[in-house]
């Protein structure tokens, strides 16, 4: 009979026997590990009460806060599966989801609730809102401890890419997932401990910083700093330093804003260890971060698809420029493009196997049939594996972007600009910027008569989509560059977007 096992149970009723030690410190306030657990156990009596069943999907369109940590532990605790989504979404973009999961229900914090109305009432079909208030209300009473019966293999939750595609697909993470990064990434790379606190830029919707801010934490016994505001450089020092951070977690885009931030250099003293994800880290950027503030980080690479990091370097043993070795318990490969495997310092995509990979897309037959190859997901990214056996990033293998550690699709850019009045073609790419980080760089060709600036096209952009998708600058060109077959070519584009952002 199979054994067992409720990814909720393992994050929080383990710790119990020390219930008095603190589980969530920030600005929202102090909670330990006994009231968490009693917010868990009403909020999951909450839930049954307003009619979620075992693997019925909640939506949490939440900022980083216990009324999080609270709802997503109890949707898994009664077996149903949360859905944590970008709270930088606008109600079209939320509406798109809820439809495509089929949602149960919205949970929201409460600056939020206009906008998940406004997201609810686009549906065919409306569903709850529950902010809060009204959980609570629902949760008033006894709250039940009980636990549904899930085992390793259940599905445990959701988490939204847009991956290769640029279209929101969901992955479908399974209980076991969430012991598999926490005791190999957790424990053996990161080396978390009970008396750590872990300060995350990045927010807990992002694969990267829910491990983070909840599963790497509570599965140590250790405390999470909450921060429900967007990351700021001068913000997350000061939270650093008012809540005792021990591990600081952020991205390559990040750490250059601390830089340009002109932030003292004892400002992370408390900090043992800085962990980077998201994008590569170039050398140089390191260099300069670690020998300002003094604190050392350890770069990796994850995926949405395989919950947290299975690739970095090593505190004690970081080669700047590289994501360093495969994390225990995951194994790697370099294929070429007809499948061979290529000899070490040659180019190829990166493909990992692990027991945390996500058991596939939601209802995207042909794209999980592109990604879940087998054993092995294959992650679109160019590696080389050099002689020491350090994995060095060369960029994508296909177009899409990662900018500030978030998926960008041309195509998506594209089709915003050319919904300007002014736009009669446009052409967006990727290019380093001064620090070595990727940014998006739009080339416009406009209509015969029609003005426009690059201040009001940047502008009309992030009014459109998310703000981070914009293009970092607009270039205006009279054509482009093709190839005898008539394709455009994208790679003297880059090299002038290189270029034009080394400029300003």
């Amino acid at each position: 009979m199979t054994e067992l096992f409720n990814a909720c149970a393992y994050l929080l009723d383990r710790q119990l026997a020390d219930g008095d030690r603190l589980a969530l410190t920030g600005a929202p306030g102090e909670v330990t590990y006994a009231e968490l657990h009693d917010r868990v156990c009403r909020a999951a009596a909450g839930l049954r009460r307003a009619g979620v069943l075992p693997e019925q999907r909640v939506m949490l369109f939440m900022s980083d806060s216990p009324e999080f940590v609270a709802v997503f532990l109890a949707a898994l605790r009664i077996g149903a599966v949360p859905v944590p989504v970008s709270t930088m979404l606008r109600a079209d973009g939320l509406a798109a989801l809820l439809a495509d999961s089929r949602a149960r229900l919205l949970a929201v914090t409460p600056e939020f609730v206009d906008l998940g109305a406004s997201a609810v009432a686009d549906l065919p079909e409306p569903i709850p809102v529950l902010d809060p208030v009204r959980l609570d209300d629902l949760a008033a009473g006894t709250a039940d401890p009980s636990v549904y019966p899930t085992v390793a293999d259940s599905p445990a939750f959701w988490l939204y890419t847009s991956g290769t595609t640029g279209k929101p697909k969901g992955a479908m993470h399974r209980h076991g997932a969430i012991q598999v990064v926490c005791e190999t990434y957790g424990e053996q790379v990161l080396g978390i401990r009970p008396g750590d606190r872990c300060l995350s830029a990045a927010k807990a919707f992002f694969a990267y910083g829910l491990g983070n801010s909840l599963l790497f934490p509570l599965s140590a016994g250790a405390c999470a700093v909450l921060e429900p505001t967007p990351a700021r450089p001068d913000l997350m020092v000061e939270r650093a330093q008012k809540y005792g951070a021990t591990l600081f977690f952020a991205g390559p885009t990040f750490f250059a804003n601390m830089l340009r931030a002109d932030l003292s250099p004892s400002s992370l003293s408390g900090v043992r260890l800085a962990a980077s994800a998201g994008e590569a880290l170039p050398a140089g950027l390191y260099a300069r971060w670690t020998a300002h503030f003094g604190v050392d980080i350890i770069d990796g690479i994850g995926m949405t698809e395989m919950l947290h990091i299975f690739l970095s370097n090593r505190p004690g043993s970081v080669r700047a420029g590289t994501t360093g070795v495969a994390v225990p318990g995951y194994d790697l490969r370099i294929l070429d493009d007809e499948g061979r495997e290529v000899p070490d310092g040659s180019p190829g995509t990166l493909f990992v196997r692990g027991d945390s990979t996500a058991t596939g897309y939601w209802s995207r037959y042909a794209a999980s049939r592109q990604v879940f190859q087998g054993e092995w997901l294959r992650t679109g990214d160019t590696y080389i594996k050099e002689p020491s056996g350090y994995y060095r990033c060369l960029g994508r293998t296909d177009d899409v972007l990662k900018v500030s550690g978030m998926w960008v699709a041309p195509a998506e850019v594209e089709n915003r600009l050319l919904a300007h009045p002014s736009v009669a073609a446009a052409v967006v790419v990727g290019a380093p910027d001064a620090d070595r980080l990727e940014k998006a760089v739009a080339f416009v060709v406009l209509k015969s008569g029609r003005r426009a600036t690059e201040a009001e096209l940047v502008e009309f952009c992030r009014d459109g989509m998310e703000s981070f998708k914009r293009p970092r600058r607009v270039v205006f060109v009279d054509g482009y560059p093709t190839t005898a077959t008539g394709k455009i070519r994208r790679v003297e584009l880059r090299a002038t977007a290189s270029r034009v952002l080394g400029d300003g």
